[in-house]
């Protein structure tokens, strides 16, 4: 059982107020921090919204605490099943340990294993399954349809944007008159949300979506309309590693986003030296994209008000040694 397409009404702001209410007995807020190191670097007030500072070390919880809380009466016994390169298998995996829910998360085979061991610690079962995210998405849809799991979908699923969009909730109550905000896309649900709530509450913000150079499905997608699909992807951002583009993302990025940068996996690697150098935050290289592309556009962002999202701070300390030492 899953969400029929049919059913994918994009989320209101009111759908975000309500998922802030289901979220706040299960998530503290996280911080919104400024470097004063950052600030004279880049030569405006830069805010940035720790998500990498989650239970989970990413701002997904907040989706799969929202979903699972919604429909825990409707899963039944057999439970969810989802993919994920990670971060969204560790929200789901939180959110079915919350609330008493069998979870299984098809992994791709190459998943980083720091991330399984915390998916496997939420409680979750965890298969390896594909090449790479898309190819354990595809196992698991089928699995789901012949053993009658409940499908969670990353990008598809109104409830996990309206949750992920209650981190815009908090910085817009704290800079409520900021002018622009990063936020990095693998599926589109960051954005998404984020986007809904920032241009509910402030119209003239500018949106700007950050994507990897070496999977640019979604980017092509907003450009001319069309649900691509890519043979081969080629990142170490594995939050951001998608082949395929989702319909309601792409749907509401085309409404949402003012503009859409790409980064290569070399910026992301030196912001996330930046990020620990000058802010103390660690960060992946998906939680790292948003900064790494403020920092490319600096230039004509002078005079502005800024944040990026810090996605996702779940890297294991090789790739961490080698961003930081270079």
């Amino acid at each position: 059982m899953s969400r029929e397409m049919s059913e994918l009404t994009p989320p209101t702001f009111r759908d975000v107020l309500l998922a802030r209410r289901r979220i706040a007995p299960h998530l503290d807020p996280t911080p919104i921090f400024r470097s004063p190191l950052l600030d004279n670097m880049m030569g405006f007030p830069m805010y940035l919204k720790c998500e990498n500072l989650q239970p989970t070390g990413a701002f997904k919880v907040r989706g799969g605490i929202n979903l699972i809380s919604v429909m825990q009466d409707c899963i039944g016994e057999k439970g969810v099943i989802t993919a994920s390169s990670g971060n969204h298998g560790q929200s789901i995996a939180y959110a079915g340990r919350t609330f008493g829910v069998r979870a299984v998360v098809h992994v791709p085979e190459r998943t980083d294993p720091i991330k399984i061991r915390a998916i496997e610690g939420l409680g979750a079962e965890v298969q390896a399954r594909g090449r790479d995210y898309d190819e354990a998405r595809e196992m698991a849809e089928e699995r789901a349809e012949a053993e009658g799991f409940y499908y969670v979908h990353t990008g598809n699923e109104p409830l996990l944007i309206a949750g992920v969009g209650t981190l815009a909730l908090e910085l817009m109550e704290v800079v409520p008159d900021l002018d622009v905000l990063f936020t990095a896309i693998g599926s589109g649900t960051c954005a998404t949300g984020a986007g809904l709530v920032a241009k509910t509450i402030n119209p003239d913000l500018r949106l700007i979506g950050v994507q990897a150079e070496g999977a640019d499905a979604v980017y092509r997608s907003w450009c001319d309309g069309q649900l691509h699909q890519l043979p081969e992807i080629n990142t170490e951002a594995e939050g951001l590693a998608t082949r395929v583009a989702f319909e309601l993302p792409v749907s509401m990025l085309r409404e949402l986003l003012d503009d859409f940068v790409l980064v290569s996996d070399e910026q992301m690697r030196r912001e996330m030296g930046t990020l620990m150098e000058m802010a103390h935050l660690v960060a992946e290289e998906a939680g790292a994209a948003a900064f790494a592309a403020a920092r490319e556009m600096a230039d004509e962002l002078q005079g502005k008000r800024v944040a990026a999202v810090v996605s996702g701070g779940n890297i294991n300390l090789d790739k961490l040694r080698a961003a930081v030492l270079g």
